[in-house]
């Protein structure tokens, strides 16, 4: 089985990248964050034309997330369980016999401000969501934007920018709290290397080429799911194409 996350920053805009990226990789699962896409214009036909079958729960300008399969996707779930409905920003689904729980963190803004609250209290009750839910031996990949950087091999310039709403020791700690009910950062089980991001902000001038990033977009999986992941790895080729997300794709693959 082959997964991938991609925050799409506007899947409508992406489109194009997005169906070329699925021809080219044939992921068994992709999941999508940041759609920006009302319910009613999700491009169901485009994805179903490449293979896909799609759950997704979007609005207009912000948010929103999906889960794209080529095989059958069951027991769809939106949000938490006090989620409020225009905060689409958590989908699970079953595939194959794997719980799928994809996430788009919120940001935060400012570190003072009522976002940065909201973010700590939404992993918070993301930890509550998988102890109710689930079991840590069971079969989960929890994956998406996770808008935290864990390390200072996972952004660069950590001195500079620690203390950031995505980078700082109180958000460090929530989100260890979560990742100790039981997962696996993917990725870091098969690479150690500093300098491997999935975020490249539009703002700093040049910043993909100087590879100024962030690794914040994440693929955990439980432990029996971990222990029979082969791969797991950063795609950039989408990064540098005319009009792209500010991510791109990170990939997992399993024996």
């Amino acid at each position: 089985m082959k997964i991938a996350t991609f925050n799409a920053n506007s899947l409508r805009a992406r489109l194009d990248i997005i169906i070329d990226w699925l021809n080219q990789y044939a992921p068994d699962v992709l999941c999508i964050q940041e759609t920006k896409v009302q319910d009613k214009d999700f491009p169901i036909a485009a994805l179903g034309d490449a293979g896909y079958d799609v759950v997704f729960k979007g609005q207009k300008s912000y948010n929103g997330v999906a889960i794209l399969s080529r095989l059958p996707i069951e027991n769809v779930r939106f949000g938490f369980d006090d989620e409020p409905k225009d905060e689409p920003r958590i989908i699970a689904a079953d595939i194959s016999g794997i719980s799928f729980v994809n996430t788009y963190v919120p940001q935060g803004r400012e570190v003072d401000s009522d976002m940065y609250l909201y973010k700590l209290q939404w992993y918070k009750r993301l930890r509550l969501y998988f102890e109710k839910h689930f079991e840590p031996l069971d079969s989960v990949i929890w994956l998406g934007d996770l808008n935290v950087a864990l390390t200072d091999k996972d952004v660069h310039s950590p001195d500079r920018l620690r203390g950031h709403v995505c980078f700082n020791p109180e958000l460090t700690e929530l989100f260890t709290e979560v990742a100790d009910f039981g997962f696996v950062d993917l990725f870091r089980l098969h690479c150690d290397e500093g300098g491997q991001y999935t975020f490249w902000d539009y703002r700093a001038t040049n910043g993909f080429e100087r590879n100024v990033g962030w690794r914040i977009d994440y693929i955990m999986a439980t432990k029996p799911l971990a222990e029979r992941c082969r791969s797991c790895y950063v795609d950039r080729t989408p990064r540098g194409l005319e009009k792209p997300s500010d991510h791109t794709f990170l990939i997992a693959e399993f024996a």
